[in-house]
């Protein structure tokens, strides 16, 4: 029996949220659903969505607001915001708070459906190269990482890390003493639809090296190699 996709959908406008609603459940999907931002945290909090749709401008929390906290404890679930904005530099922001998608009210339904379709593959690709990748624990310099507690360990310590962060140690991991570009390694853990700077990595390289590195200041591990990216010195 397959599991049920289940869909948060958060949307201030009582036709517009009863109709996604309505339309996604008629197609299968599990839904949830949230008047304002505040609630729709109160849910996400409660409850594991595989999806959730977001508009913008909602009372309580902006779902801006609501992206970004999403964001602060799940990079992965996709989120596609829905908007009445049309100026571009809404959407800019929108996917560099990290949404996958956005859409402009007024949109077909078959379109949105299509939107959801293509950031639920997507979204399933990434798992699955992800687990046929971090499956088993691997030595990452004298670092031994275990996947699936999210922690690496030497010696006697055991340090916590991310879900990003496991997913730079595995890239890094698959090709050793490579360069890799930016853009590759952006590619590779944020997905080729990332819009934003490569100022987001860097400060996650920052990091990662705080919790790998001797000296970060003088990184050994994972070094830079000035105006193209990083090594991972195996």
């Amino acid at each position: 029996m397959m599991t049920q996709i289940k869909v948060l959908v958060a949307e201030d406008d009582t036709n517009i949220r009863m109709g996604l609603v309505d339309t996604l459940e008629s197609e299968g999907y599990g839904v949830s659903q949230a008047k304002d931002g505040k609630m729709a945290m109160q849910l996400f909090d409660k409850d594991c969505f595989d999806l959730v749709l977001l508009d913008v401008m909602m009372p309580e929390k902006s779902g801006y607001d609501v992206c970004r906290d999403i964001r602060a404890t799940n990079e992965d679930i996709p989120i596609i915001m829905l908007t009445a904005k049309v100026e571009e530099i809404d959407k800019v922001v929108g996917l560099k708070l990290g949404a996958d998608d956005y859409m402009t009210k007024p949109f077909g339904i078959h379109e949105l459906l299509a939107r959801i379709s293509a950031v639920l593959r997507r979204s399933k690709r990434e798992k699955n190269k992800d687990k046929a990748i971090v499956d088993q624990p691997f030595m990452f310099g004298e670092f031994e990482v275990n996947p699936k507690t999210y922690k690496i360990n030497k010696e006697k310590a055991s340090i916590d890390i991310s879900e990003r962060e496991l997913k730079l140690i595995c890239h890094f991991h698959v090709h050793p003493g490579e360069v890799l570009s930016r853009d590759n390694i952006l590619n590779a853990i944020w997905g080729i639809d990332y819009l934003g700077t490569t100022r987001t990595l860097d400060q996650h390289i920052a990091q990662l090296r705080k919790k790998i590195e001797m000296d970060p200041s003088n990184p050994m591990l994972i070094t830079t190699i000035h105006g193209v990216g990083y090594r991972y010195e195996a």
